[in-house]
């Protein structure tokens, strides 16, 4: 049998894919609401993975071509899977330990309701600058964060976007991160060339972030506030044991960070510090978890270590929101996040393997009239690739290879398209429920990827202020501007 030749797709095949995945999806929002991420949107993806590989099957790809394309596309996320977990098990017996209780505890006598959401902020970028990981920090200290909200009556969808806001400003800046590098890698740039130009866009989008969270939390803050963190210290005190000891299970984790140890390890013995420290601090709440008079004490405490990480912590304070904070985490509590993300990668599979993801972003070329167009199809592109491919890594280096001779034939610099490609493929990441990223910071904090969109300001002035300047011209580099390395 002859094989039959593969087509280049036309734009009619690459948008029909597309169209039908958004009318999906706007369904779904429509029908399901807050829930459509968890069962309604992994159908749509699943449907329009169906209609992108009968258009690929029209063009020539086999089902063995389009299977290929969705493993491979699949294999790039198989860490990102196994991260979210370990976060499970994470949070499972840090909320058992009282390791995430006693970040909430010192936090509430800590910090006040007018400066908290700047505070995040400054917080989770010190600490995301510092390991080079927006993942790690939002694992760690933003679990921790959204504990403290609740203990406020702050608004829990504000702070994760603080925390959002501040764990990629730093993970952004640090020379530790994985993006901070592939970013110029991809693009020709040096490393520290490329985090100073980055300064000029992320500089002035931090500050107007930092300016935006210290009205909201003016204007939040009050009496009402300072009650219920009363009223939370005192639940705290009842139910759970807390000292700075129980704060080494968040050190362990940093400090790995910080030495560079791959973060699977990384936080799945974060998981471990935090059974054994619910063991030594928390035995009675390890028992009652258990709640099996068969086994004899070493075997219950093994048992509640076991159980926490694959099912999650679960007690009863007698207070329902309380109750809510720390009855959560466990490796299943994740599950649902992963199917979103493998229904997204099929989809992104089909549009990368079948050329129909080529084919728009060669597309969007044709807008491109001058240095201001070409930045700003750039960023569209990244965004666009992180919506279609679900990846954050595709959305830097699928844009960065389409654009790098367009900008080097206009005579840029590289360290202009290294800084467009994080100031729109790592940043924009996290505002789509689908992709790795939105998925992760979701199921991570507890909160709706389009719930915390709105107030994840950092991830979305940066862009804008990208565009600001690329039509201004102001900070644009040419070739012969380009810092000796």
């Amino acid at each position: 049998m002859h094989k039959k030749a593969k087509v280049t797709p036309t734009y009619l095949d690459a948008l029909i894919p597309v169209i039908f995945l958004i009318g999906l999806l706007s369904l779904a929002v429509y029908i399901f609401a807050d829930d459509a991420s968890w069962g309604p949107n992994q159908i749509a993806l699943t449907f329009s993975s169906m209609v992108a590989a009968i258009i690929g099957l029209k063009n020539g790809y086999s089902w063995d071509d389009i299977s290929k394309g969705v493993t491979n596309s699949i294999n790039q996320a198989m860490g990102a899977i196994f991260i979210l977990l370990a976060v499970g098990a994470l949070i499972g017996t840090w909320v058992m330990s009282g390791t995430v209780t006693t970040m909430i505890y010192y936090g509430l006598k800590l910090l006040n309701p007018d400066i908290f959401y700047p505070s995040v902020v400054i917080v989770c970028a010190i600490i995301a600058g510092s390991i080079g990981s927006s993942w790690t920090t939002v694992g760690t200290i933003g679990v921790g964060m959204i504990g403290i909200a609740h203990g406020m009556d702050m608004s829990v969808n504000v702070t994760a976007g603080a925390v959002v806001s501040g764990s990629y400003f730093g993970d952004k800046l640090s020379p530790l991160s994985d993006t901070t590098n592939l970013a110029p890698a991809v693009a020709g740039a040096n490393l520290y060339t490329h985090i100073k130009h980055m300064l000029w866009t992320t500089i002035p989008s931090i500050t107007i972030t930092l300016i935006l969270f210290t009205v909201i939390g003016i204007f939040s803050g009050g009496e009402g506030n300072m009650d219920m963190k009363e009223k939370s210290l005192a639940l705290i005190e009842a139910n759970f044991t807390t000292n700075i000891w129980l704060l080494a299970p968040v050190l362990v984790v940093l400090v790995l960070a910080f030495l560079k140890m791959r973060p699977f390890p990384t936080i799945l013995l974060g998981a471990l510090a935090g059974g054994i420290f619910a063991v030594i601090f928390q035995p009675e709440q390890v028992i009652q978890f258990v709640d099996r008079t068969d086994l004899s004490q070493p075997m219950i405490m093994i048992a509640g270590v076991w159980k926490a990480m694959y099912t999650g912590f679960t007690t009863t304070t007698g207070a329902e929101t309380f109750d809510q904070l720390v009855n959560r985490g466990g490796m299943n509590s994740m599950l649902d996040v992963i199917w979103l993300i493998l229904s997204a990668l099929m989809f992104g599979g089909v549009m990368e393997v079948t050329g129909m993801l080529k084919k728009l972003v060669q597309a969007l070329l044709k807008l491109v009239h001058g240095t201001g167009s070409l930045i700003a199809t750039t960023i569209f592109t990244c965004m666009g690739v992180n919506i279609i491919a679900s990846d954050q890594y595709m959305s830097i280096v699928l844009p960065g290879r389409m654009f790098k001779m367009e900008y080097e034939k206009r005579d840029l610099a590289p360290e202009n398209l290294s800084r467009t490609l994080e100031d729109s493929g790592t940043l924009t990441s996290a505002l789509i429920p689908w992709n790795t990223c939105g998925a992760y910071m979701s199921g991570t904090l507890g909160v709706a990827t389009f719930a915390y969109l709105p107030f994840a300001f950092f991830n979305l002035i940066n862009p804008l202020i990208a565009i600001i300047l690329a039509y201004s011209g102001i900070s644009i580099k040419k070739n012969h501007q380009k810092e000796k390395s």
